[in-house]
């Protein structure tokens, strides 16, 4: 039988991708097929289908980096058909064909059982980016990161994973910070729970100065370049950075400074290669008390066919929250 899905292909040096119909014999192996009910939309997930970034490893190559949905049939005793289960991170739509088609076919030790408190929509709404904004937080807090230490400090902020950030950070009381270029979505983000709002154009990225005004006990960035070069120049005595994007440029100039005279920790956030216990106790929280309060908020869903329009807004700037695709009732 066959079955839809976008897949990404390289052909003549210009990477672009398109709709095509597949046999399940057609899909990477794995023990664990899965007839998927909803996809999301991540800034990895357009930079890989417009060729925007260099992303995928192997061509062609089904995209979409999560997915939920129910098993079909599996290999492994840990699932049975009829299992509500997830996948985001590993290898999925970048060396693995993943999330965006019908039937999606993983190895078992990627998948994720659905944990109570969670529906498949809601899975995908929090997605590789709930999951990559809920690691940083548990990483702030493994280094003693509490409400009552000072300001954090999200940048990139209307951007999924911040969104998802700012309203998780909200919830357990933190004092947040927002960090944006879009003058016309302070209200969003103060909906969201953000405290203050600072634009992006007015905070002084471009000093040179070693250190600045400590002003953050944390920030969690999303922007990298010369944004993550100001934050460590920004930070509180032992401040913790968790960095996790680079929409805003992979080079970082900074000085040892911050490191040495105010034991500034920047900590590497890599959702995608999370052990499993970790990677159940993280959702485990986001279905329940780290679960973002206005989650319906953050996210719109639209239809599979739709999904080749949502890159370019993606990749513009032009979208906030989440995007969720729709694959299958």
């Amino acid at each position: 039988m066959k079955f839809r899905a976008l897949r990404i292909f390289n052909e003549g040096n210009k990477v672009t991708s398109r709709w095509v119909d597949l046999e399940l014999s057609e899909l990477d192996p794995g023990e664990v097929v899965i007839r998927a009910a909803y996809s999301s939309v991540n800034y990895k997930d357009a930079l890989a289908a417009t060729g925007a970034g260099k992303v995928i490893r192997r061509f062609p190559c089904v995209g979409g980096i999560d997915v939920a949905g129910v098993v079909v049939s599996s290999h492994d005793p840990r699932f049975a058909p009829g299992d509500h289960v997830l996948v985001t991170g590993y290898e999925m739509g970048v060396a693995h064909d993943g999330g965006f088609a019908e039937l999606v076919r993983v190895p078992a030790e990627w998948v994720v059982r659905l944990p109570l408190g969670l529906s498949l929509h809601d899975a995908m709404a929090l997605g590789t980016a709930g999951f990559t904004a809920a690691l940083s937080l548990h990483r702030l807090q493994q280094n003693d990161v509490k409400p009552e230490n000072g300001k954090v400090v999200v940048t990139g902020a209307t951007g999924g994973v911040a969104s998802l950030a700012i309203n998780m950070l909200k919830r357990l009381g933190y004092q947040v910070v927002a960090i944006t270029g879009k003058d016309g979505e302070h209200d969003y983000l103060r909906s969201l729970g953000a405290d203050e709002i600072l634009a992006r154009s007015a905070i002084g990225i471009a000093s040179t100065r070693p250190l600045e005004k400590a002003q953050w006990a944390a920030a969690l960035d999303s922007v990298g370049g010369a944004t993550l070069a100001w934050l460590t120049r920004t930070m509180q005595q032992n401040g913790v950075i968790a960095s996790f994007g680079n929409a805003g440029g992979v080079e970082l100039n900074t000085t040892v400074f911050p490191f040495i005279l105010r034991g500034v920790r920047l900590i590497g956030i890599d959702s995608a290669a999370t052990a499993m216990p970790l990677r159940h106790e993280i959702w485990r929280k986001l279905a329940n008390e780290w679960r973002p309060p206005q989650l319906e908020k953050l996210a719109h869903t639209v239809a599979f066919d739709q999904l080749p329009a949502v890159f370019p807004k993606l990749l513009d700037g032009t979208s906030h929250g989440r995007t969720v695709i729709k694959i299958s009732g």
